[in-house]
């Protein structure tokens, strides 16, 4: 038996038989959430792809002592604009904005989003905001060169002269909004227009993740927002919020960036854990193991990270550390019981090693070592010996850049055929898992190893007497093969283009709803749907044979009618 209905469309001219505009005049104008999801998915890609030519430039430089590839101040300028791209402009958006606009109201029943111009609005500004950014590059001062983070004094006019680092506050302003905009929406998608009998603890463990997600860029978002207009009217309206000379303070910044900085690490890895806790069950032909565990953790993970900013601010000893470290070790518990809930679901489950699934298991073992290794720097004797080594940036590449790869990865080629009705080849995908794989951790495992023996982050040089130089050629090694890994993947996508497999409605025998309408869905999303009795409402209504354990869900009545 099949739910799903094959929508077919008539063209005329520069519509179809919907009204729907088609080729680029749709890609422009279309508030479909379809479309706009595609559209953040593949504009994060193609920041993805520009900031990993940032990095390749970057681990050249580092490869010999003394390297001239680039100088100080591009360097500077490249390891900005790299981080600011890669946390500002993919690894959100391309979870965030691509893949929560096109799945979430499929998982829900629901015909689009709650606001469709809002939406289209969100993704223009995220564009313009990212193109902002890029056009640092082409000023006479160049591009902000402070560092992601814009550390004051490092961002005061003074220091950072000419327009570069006032489009990139410009950008991050910009984006800003577009998070702002976009959690409204999903928030309010989520809330109202869900199918009926899909109550909250039916929701896919995905959704609850960017519900839980959408709250926290309502609280954190402004507040970067404002610190960003306060550090503008520093550089030019005369103001001195940052500034000492005019009764202000360099560390309220840290105070406001990592009241924003520590919620973030979890908005962008939330729609990850909930890709995962999608993936995980289809793959173990289970279901979820501890859902409303699952959705509890959730919670607290994002309750905590609201009250653990300050630890990365323990070297300035302005700060209660006792307090801030302690709650740095809590927001571990709640993270652990994702990681058992997965592993509990693929315990004695008859698991499929597809592309997907090896994704999953590349991001649980990175993300646990790079989980590690953050419980240790939450106590703040190691903290202080550390501290802007390169160990901390192994730390936060293994959590965050592990889990926007391998978990993003993990959920493109799951969703990829749901997206264009097309399957990826599985040999090119898991070619580019191991590839991935074995580069990444070859690039930042040596990295702790030169943090541990003291070399600093933000720097272009290093002596040959440090005794970091064949650490730092491993790195490098790793780094390129892992970018090669992305070639492999762009070969993927080329040749299953060219020579396209029919994916199905259902490849994965998946059980949420997404999978219960045509692939890829039509305009409306679905022309029916199945009744909703439990967390896996496809699953039942492709397995009727194995629909006795919704019993129990039922009125009496209704169970015995069935």
């Amino acid at each position: 038996m099949t739910i799903a209905a094959e929508s077919k469309t008539i063209e005329h001219g520069g519509a179809s038989h919907n009204g729907e505009p088609t080729g680029m005049y749709k890609w422009l104008t279309s508030t479909d959430h379809k479309v706009i999801g595609k559209s953040y998915m593949y504009t994060s890609l193609v920041f993805l792809l520009i900031a990993g030519s940032m990095a390749m430039i970057i681990r050249a430089q580092l490869m010999s002592p003394n390297g001239h590839v680039v100088s100080q101040q591009m360097y500077n300028e490249l390891f900005t604009i790299h981080g600011s791209i890669m946390l500002y402009l993919f690894a959100g958006p391309f979870a965030f904005g691509g893949f929560a606009n096109f799945i979430l109201p499929l998982q829900i029943g629901a015909p689009d989003m709650a606001f469709p111009r809002l939406n289209a609005l969100s993704y223009w500004l995220y564009l313009t905001g990212g193109t902002t950014m890029l056009l640092g590059f082409f000023t006479a001062g160049g591009a902000a060169a402070f560092g992601w983070v814009a550390y004051a004094p490092l961002s005061s006019y003074t220091n950072a002269p000419g327009p570069g680092p006032d489009l990139w506050i410009i950008a991050i302003a910009l984006t800003g909004f577009s998070g702002i905009f976009t959690a409204v929406n999903l928030v309010t998608t989520a809330f109202y227009l869900r199918a009926p009998g899909l109550t909250m603890f039916r929701m896919p463990i995905f959704t609850w993740s960017m519900v839980v997600t959408g709250m926290l860029i309502l609280i954190a978002f402004p507040i970067l927002t404002a610190a960003m207009i306060m550090l503008y009217c520093d550089r030019h309206l005369g103001t001195h919020f940052f500034t000492v000379s005019g009764g202000g303070s360099p560390v309220m910044w840290q105070n406001l960036f990592w009241f924003f900085g520590h919620p973030e690490v979890y908005i962008l890895a939330l729609p990850y854990f909930g890709m995962v806790s999608e993936i995980v069950p289809v793959f173990s032909r289970k279901p979820v193991f501890g859902y409303k565990g699952l959705v509890f953790a959730t919670l607290a993970i994002a309750a905590l990270s609201t009250g653990v900013w300050a630890h990365h601010m323990y070297t300035t000893g302005t700060v209660l550390l006792p307090f801030f470290s302690a709650l740095s070790l809590l927001i571990a518990v709640p993270t652990g019981i994702k990681v058992f809930t997965w592993i509990g679901t693929m315990w004695g489950g008859n698991i499929s090693f597809k592309t997907p699934m090896l994704f999953v298991i590349g991001f649980i073992v990175t993300f646990v070592m790079g989980g590690m290794t953050g419980v240790m720097l939450a106590s703040p004797p190691i903290d202080f010996a550390v501290h802007d080594t390169y160990f901390v940036v192994a730390h936060f590449h293994q959590v965050l850049a592990g889990t926007a790869i391998f978990a993003g990865f993990a959920g493109f080629y799951y969703w990829y055929p749901k997206l264009t009705g097309r399957m990826l080849r599985e040999s090119l995908g898991k070619l580019q898992f191991w590839m991935a794989f074995i580069a990444f951790n070859l690039t930042f495992i040596p990295q702790y190893l030169a943090g541990l023996r003291g070399m600093p982050r933000r720097v272009p040089v290093y002596l040959v007497q440090d005794h970091v130089t064949f650490l730092n050629q491993l790195s490098s090694v790793g780094a390129f093969v892992t970018f090669l890994s992305f070639v492999v993947w762009l070969v993927n996508l080329w040749v299953s283009w060219k020579k396209p497999i029919a994916a199905g409605d259902n490849p994965w025998d998946g059980h949420t709803l997404e999978w219960g309408t045509s692939s890829p869905p039509p305009h409306h999303n679905f022309t029916s749907l199945p009744p909703i009795r439990s967390q896996r409402p496809v699953w039942d209504a492709n397995h009727p044979e194995h629909a006795d354990h919704l019993n129990h869900e039922l009125p009496k009545k209704e169970a015995i009618r069935r």
